[in-house]
């Protein structure tokens, strides 16, 4: 009975991509969908769920900590984590927040409504920098030119000799569909994929990548010159027009190789703080949600 999405007037899916799509929140708002609930059947894995609700994967094992991510026990009621708060970022073209692998796309000629996409990020020592940009290029069946230093750690780890060239087509990583970010030397991709693993995780070189239809759809849609924010924001919060005061807490990227797996540390703002100063139950529920990071909105305390 949980299997079907719950969607509300502010959580809508669009049908000609799976990527979900909402009701731009006002201006003072940052809060929004509902979240959404499914049933483990036989033989599934977090990695199905994910792509059946186009979220990532490493955001449904955050909002679900314990469950076996390869053969979760049928029966589990999983929470997917289509409620969010839009992070503090101008509300314009295109907004990745690394630290929750989410894109986030705002149309300039639709005001009502934005999409959320889950991405791949930089693997740590190959990290997807922040960076206010454009789209300078949109590519389609992209070729890809791998660098020296991945051309090595493809033959050293792999034993693989990519060739210098790697032609459009289903051997080719960046998928079907390429857009270049105008920094640095341009070698930054939102691009595709032709593997069926890897979407919200860190996995990449340092290009933000998408799945296959996220990207056909963004590709068609994002014209070149599209504003791109990139930044890495693992608290997100709002005060919402009724008073009431929510958080979103994701788990801090790592720097190193030392810090993967290890708990990291998220430390409010002093806003944050003395909103809910001399609040005792809204000073747990911030503790709480900084410790558990489960990348779902926390509601800290609401006026009445």
């Amino acid at each position: 009975m949980f299997r079907s999405l719950l969607l509300s007037l502010t959580c809508l899916v669009s049908v000609a991509a799976n990527a979900i799509e909402y009701q731009r929140p006002d201006v003072d708002s940052r809060l929004v969908g509902t979240m959404e609930y499914y049933q483990v059947n036989e033989g599934e894995s977090l990695a199905d769920i994910a792509n059946r609700y186009d979220v990532g994967f490493l955001a449904l094992m955050e909002a679900n900590k314990g469950v076996d991510p390869f053969l979760p026990t049928p029966g589990t009621l999983l929470t997917i984590p289509t409620q969010l708060i839009l992070p503090d970022a101008k509300r314009e073209g295109i907004v990745i927040n690394l630290a929750e692998l989410r894109l986030y796309y705002f149309p300039a000629d639709d005001a009502e409504r934005m999409y959320v996409f889950p991405i791949g990020i930089g693997r740590v020592g190959r990290e997807t920098p922040k960076m206010t940009t454009s789209v300078s290029q949109k590519i389609e069946a992209p070729t890809w030119t791998p660098t020296a230093n991945i051309r090595k750690e493809y033959r050293e780890k792999h034993g693989i000799e990519l060739p210098a060239v790697v032609p459009a087509g289903p051997e080719n990583p960046l998928g079907e569909y390429a857009m270049r970010l105008a920094y640095g030397k341009g070698q930054y991709l939102i691009h595709g994929t032709n593997k069926d693993f890897g979407i919200g995780m860190r996995v990449s070189s340092g290009c933000i990548r998408m799945n296959p239809w996220d990207i056909e759809w963004l590709f068609t849609q994002a014209p070149k010159g599209t504003a791109v924010r990139v930044i890495n924001q693992p608290l997100k919060k709002t005060v919402e027009p009724d008073g009431s005061v929510y958080v979103e807490v994701h788990q801090p990227l790592s720097r190193s190789e030392k810090q993967v797996g290890t708990h990291k540390t998220v430390k409010a703002s002093k806003s944050l703080l003395v909103e809910v100063e001399g609040d005792h139950e809204a000073e747990e529920r911030l503790s709480s949600a900084l410790v558990l990071q489960t990348g779902i909105p926390q509601e800290l305390k609401r006026d009445i």
